[in-house]
């Protein structure tokens, strides 16, 4: 305990405290509306990659049920097929720097929650890296075809078939942990107040929509997607707003501040928490 000053004395002087607290991030210099605008970039980037490696690559060259066909469109255009599956790992890799920065972003609000929707989404990232095996095994069956001298043509046609169906199951349990992802952060989206609240309820529904999605995928016995363009089309607006205003708007930074200030900073009764940091 410290002693009390005698009656009389004068008060202590208040404690220098140091420089009042930057808003920068500490390690990489910048201001959360530059650390915006990267994740803006690179949330981009994985947008473009993954669009081009499911709707240009994967539709064009798999024909569900029909093994021949796909086996012989793979092999007929294995050039975009494997630039698919590199586009797929420029995504994935990006993915966990996106991640970490929407992480910095959001722990003004909730460290806690952020923290908890950093770790669902670096699941999802890993999940979705080795599913990359399901896709690479594809061509590998089918440039290593003169080895495998057991298995007639069909039956080599009907592997290859096989590991493009675990890819589509393997993304689909990856999306599981990025629905509980976007609905963590919609919801401390909402809560910021230095980005919008609409785009937070749309990002929650974004994530209920991949939830629901791959779910019924699991239990629908022959369940072949009919709901998933409705199902999932807010998730493409949620996404494509959240890569827009992060790009040309990034973050309010004097809220930013306020909440990361009062975050680090013991509460005083005079000074309490903001409702958005609790």
């Amino acid at each position: 305990m410290h002693p009390s000053p005698a009656p009389g004395a004068p008060a202590a002087p208040r404690r220098d405290d140091g420089p009042r607290r930057s808003w920068t991030d500490p390690v990489l210099g910048t201001s959360p509306r530059t650390l915006a605008r990267v994740a803006g970039l690179l949330y981009l980037v994985i947008f473009v990659c993954a669009l081009f490696s499911e709707l240009v690559v994967r539709q064009r060259l798999i024909e569900p049920g029909d093994a021949a066909a796909t086996a012989e469109a793979i092999a007929g255009s294995e050039g975009l097929f494997r630039v698919g599956f590199l586009a797929d790992l420029v995504a994935f890799s990006a993915d966990v720097a996106t991640g970490i920065l929407i992480y910095v972003l959001l722990r003004p609000v909730s460290r806690t929650l952020a923290l908890l929707a950093t770790g669902f989404r670096l699941v999802q990232s890993a999940v979705l890296a080795m599913n990359l095996l399901n896709q690479l095994m594809a061509i590998v069956i089918l440039d290593d075809a003169a080895d495998l001298s057991a298995f007639d043509q069909g039956q080599i046609d009907d592997l290859v078939l096989l590991s493009m169906n675990a890819h589509t199951y393997g993304y689909l349990i990856a999306l599981v942990f990025f629905a509980f992802h976007l609905l963590i952060i919609g919801y401390l989206v909402w809560r910021s107040g230095f980005l919008p609240r609409t785009l937070g309820a749309l990002l929650a529904l974004a994530g209920v929509g991949y939830l629901v999605d791959s779910l019924m995928f699991f239990l629908i016995p022959g369940y072949e997607g009919a709901a998933s363009p409705l199902v999932l089309a807010p998730a493409i607006v949620a996404e494509a707003g959240l890569i827009l205003w992060l790009l040309i708007k990034g973050v309010d930074v004097q809220r930013w501040r306020e909440l990361s200030e009062a975050r680090s900073a013991p509460p005083t009764a005079d000074a309490p928490i903001p409702a958005g940091t609790r």
